[in-house]
């Protein structure tokens, strides 16, 4: 067993209090599409961003990335996939959870309830509740890749003047 001074350095740099993490209104390519609009808050690990500035506040990467979500009434993620699991954990509110190629598929979580979405399944999200909300997501891996945008997504984000560089990284385009 390591020494108490020992357990101390361990984890230095491994607790994240809510009121300090940087937030990000335009983490992904979709934030600025009607009614996708967000606050991205990484915990644990740079998660799939898309904003390169936007730091976890834990940045120990160990299997999994760890993220807050929050959003007003009607705002959420539009369809999109991981390369690994994505866990959602309703903190607060009520969500919608939805997936499949149209987002055809749906469940509502309620405060604390869980749902699990495999690679490979399209999926996204928007709080159906009638006050701002947080919702967890848990990607799996340590190196988790980027996200893949629904073409239709990504086309209308390029109206928009946004776009992804070749690494995956927002842009402005104009």
């Amino acid at each position: 067993m390591p020494d108490d001074i020992a357990v101390r350095q361990l984890m230095d740099g491994r607790v994240a209090h809510f009121k300090s993490l940087t937030k990000s209104p335009q983490a992904f390519v979709d934030t600025r599409l009607p009614g996708h609009e967000r606050d991205i808050y990484n915990v644990i690990g740079p998660g799939v961003s898309e904003d390169p500035a936007l730091l976890p506040a834990i940045a120990d990467v160990q299997g999994f990335n760890l993220t807050y979500v929050g959003a007003d009434p009607g705002k959420g993620a539009a369809l999109h996939d991981h390369l690994t699991v994505e866990v959602f954990v309703a903190m607060s509110g009520r969500w919608a959870i939805n997936w499949g190629e149209n987002g055809e598929n749906e469940v509502t979580l309620e405060p604390l309830d869980v749902v699990s979405v495999p690679p490979g399944v399209m999926r996204g999200f928007r709080n159906v509740g009638d006050a701002h909300a947080i919702l967890m997501a848990i990607v799996g891996g340590t190196d988790n890749g980027k996200v893949t945008w629904s073409p239709s997504v990504l086309e209308r984000a390029r109206a928009t003047g946004l776009d992804l560089d070749d690494d995956g990284n927002i842009i402005e385009t104009g």
